[in-house]
């Protein structure tokens, strides 16, 4: 069996790496061929995250993509990463992609909010209902969470599949032990625009609580948005370097506002965080109230009251923190590990290709 990854991004994007190109062993195990193909490059997400301009990459990610679409005919099932042609209705991606071969979608990401929330009126009616109508068309739509299978059941979906944001258990490994002397770091890890929408905000709080306790800030990924401020260490985000940075971490933070979109995400930074052995605090919003089991292995918090409690009480108590850290990793390790999830993401993959080559 052959399949074909159309994906978003090539590796250096978070979403096409682990929804997709992590993959790769397993169904390959599973007698299952791949080959990805990516829409954007990484050229294109290093000038978004530097300020550039972008304009010269997206051009020519759309002249790659339409004329490879054809390729697909030869594949047995098309795994699609939220959606084929960015920003083009419906009708011209609908008369692209091959007919004749099962369609599997995958969203982490409440993508059709791009279109039916945008403030333009002509990009909703245009644009509005192009996911729900990719979603009705294919064998197989996979979301990273209830609020993304929600959205595909509404749409009509034929099988909707709940399928969580997973780590490869090998590669995240529990954080070695402190030195004495070194401070205990308040951690977040993401991109440029979460850390502007999320936790910017939140930096007088954060800054409080580390100098309360004689603590530090680390955020990975923040880029030049980041604000200077003593207490805090911005790193560039890595492949090669985000695991061992987030295990210099001793509590990782995942704040969100209460939006449409926001309700969308995977809580992919709470796994990571949890799967290197640390406590977490979060915004219960969304697929974050399932994560995290509140007292057990991290905190929700709402209010800055409740943030600079849980926050403080974490970095004052390093008990705390190991407790909280190794029910953390029981939860990766019983929900959201690679290993687990490998064969069963390769099973859904070949019924689709069986069941749609029928239809």
């Amino acid at each position: 069996m052959r399949a074909l990854m159309v994906t978003r991004y090539d590796a250096a994007g978070a979403s096409s790496r682990l929804r997709h190109m992590q993959y790769v062993p397993a169904l390959a195990a599973a007698g299952i061929e791949t080959e990805v193909d990516p829409f954007f490059s990484g050229a294109y997400l290093e000038q978004l995250y530097t300020g550039r301009s972008t304009r010269s990459e997206a051009f020519a990610a759309y002249a790659r993509r339409m004329p490879r679409l054809g390729r697909a005919r030869g594949f047995d099932v098309l795994w699609l990463e939220k959606e084929a042609l960015p920003w083009l209705p419906w009708a011209i991606e609908r008369r692209l992609l091959p007919r004749g071969v099962p369609l599997v979608v995958d969203f982490d990401d409440a993508v059709f909010h791009n279109y039916d929330l945008h403030s333009s009126a002509f990009v909703r009616r245009a644009l509005g209902d192009k996911i729900d109508r990719l979603m009705a068309s294919a064998a197989l739509v996979t979301a990273g969470n209830a609020y993304l299978a929600a959205r595909a059941q509404a749409a009509g979906a034929a099988r909707i599949e709940i399928v969580p944001t997973v780590v490869d258990l090998e590669a995240y490994r529990l954080a070695p032990l402190p030195a004495a002397d070194e401070p205990a770091r308040i951690g977040w890890i993401g991109t440029p625009s979460t850390w502007n929408a999320y936790v910017a905000p939140m930096l007088p709080l954060l800054t409080r609580c580390a100098a309360e306790t004689d603590a530090r800030i680390l955020a990975v990924g923040a880029g030049h948005g980041g604000s200077a401020h003593p207490l805090l260490d911005i790193e560039p985000w890595s492949e090669a370097s985000e695991v061992s940075l987030i295990q210099r971490m001793s509590i990782g933070i995942m704040p969100l506002a209460d939006t449409p979109w926001a309700r969308g995400k995977c809580g992919y930074k709470l796994i990571q965080y949890m799967a290197c052995g640390l406590p977490v605090v979060a915004s219960p919003i969304g697929v974050n109230a399932d994560i995290v089991e509140h007292g057990v292995n991290g905190f929700l918090a709402e209010t800055e009251a409740e943030w600079h409690t849980a926050i403080s009480a974490l970095l004052r108590d390093p008990d705390l923190r190991r407790r909280m850290g190794a029910a953390g990793r029981r939860t990766v390790e019983a929900h959201y590990a690679l290993a687990t999830w490998g064969p069963h993401v390769a099973a859904m993959l070949r019924e689709a290709a069986v069941k749609g080559r029928g239809q």
